[in-house]
C-alpha cells in the first residue's frame, strides 16, 4: 500500500502505530475470554484510537486543532500501555512481553511529542487542509 491519498498515510508515526496496534492485538488475544468485554476491549479501543486520532487530526485545518488530536493520540498511547501493565499484573501476559513492546511505545511517544511541538510552533503559518 504505497499510494498515500491522505497526508496521514505518509507519516512515519502513523505507520508505526499501525504496527503497534497489530502487536497489541497479538498480546490481547492471550487474555482470557472473561476479559473480552472488559480489559481486552478497553486495550483494543485505546490502541486503535492512537492511529485514528492521528488521522482525524490531519483532517483539521488549524494547527492547534491538529495538535489537539495528537494530544488525544498520546493519551490513548499511554492508556494502552497502562492497560497492558494491568494485564501483566493480573498474570494474563508476562512482564517480559510488556517490556518487549515498550520500545515501540517509547518511539511512538517521542514522535507524537515532536509532531505536536512542530504543529504548535507553526501556528502562525496559514492552515493547509489535510496536511499535518
Amino acid at each position: 500500500m504505497d499510494n498515500h491519498d491522505f497526508s496521514f498515510e505518509g507519516l512515519k508515526v502513523y505507520q508505526l502505530t499501525r504496527q503497534l496496534v497489530k502487536d497489541i492485538y497479538v498480546l490481547v488475544n492471550k487474555l482470557p475470554a472473561i476479559e473480552n468485554f472488559a480489559l481486552s476491549s478497553q486495550i483494543r479501543r485505546a490502541a486503535v484510537s492512537i492511529s485514528a486520532n492521528i488521522a482525524e487530526g490531519s483532517g483539521r485545518i488549524h494547527q492547534k486543532d491538529k495538535a489537539h488530536f495528537i494530544d488525544i493520540a498520546y493519551g490513548s498511547l499511554m492508556e494502552a500501555y497502562s492497560e497492558l501493565i494491568t494485564a501483566s499484573d493480573l498474570g494474563y501476559i508476562s512482564e517480559c512481553e510488556v517490556l518487549d513492546i515498550k520500545s515501540q511505545f517509547v518511539v511512538v511517544a517521542k514522535m507524537l511529542s515532536g509532531l505536536r511541538n512542530s504543529l504548535l510552533n507553526n501556528t502562525n503559518r496559514p492552515p493547509f487542509p489535510h496536511n499535518l
